[in-house]
């Protein structure tokens, strides 16, 4: 499995972007796909989650929530995580992920994640 991330950039605060997560490869009929960042001299943390099994399941972090969304493209094969009123906080290597059988409790952990993309920056500043 393959995936690439991108759709980031660099932002004013309050500005938006729509990052992107395009899988190629196998396919999975059980499976997650998550979004996490990791900014410099800090751990990789979550910021949202499909996940397949529940239909239209989706989780957010609560730092994001409202904020953030993700959404998918079945057909395309593709991720979606449009970012809203973004602040400077949010600036980070965002990568996305993808994880087969993942349950509801290990959702927000990247180490239930089996497949990774390189990550795409985004940045945000006045």
């Amino acid at each position: 499995v393959q995936l690439q991330a991108s759709g980031g950039g660099l932002v004013q605060p309050g500005g938006s972007l729509r990052l992107s997560c395009a899988a190629s490869g196998r396919t999975f009929s059980n499976y997650a796909v998550g979004w996490f960042r990791q900014a410099p001299g800090k751990e990789r943390e979550f910021v949202a989650a499909h996940r397949s099994r529940d239909g239209t399941n989706t989780y957010h972090a609560d730092s994001v929530k409202g904020r953030f969304t993700i959404s998918r493209d079945r057909a395309q094969k593709t991720v979606y995580l449009q970012m809203n009123s973004l602040k400077p906080e949010d600036t980070a290597v965002y990568y996305c992920a993808i994880g087969q059988g993942v349950v509801t409790s290990r959702i927000r952990s990247p180490d239930a994640y089996d497949y990774w993309g390189r990550g795409t920056q985004v940045t945000v500043s006045s």
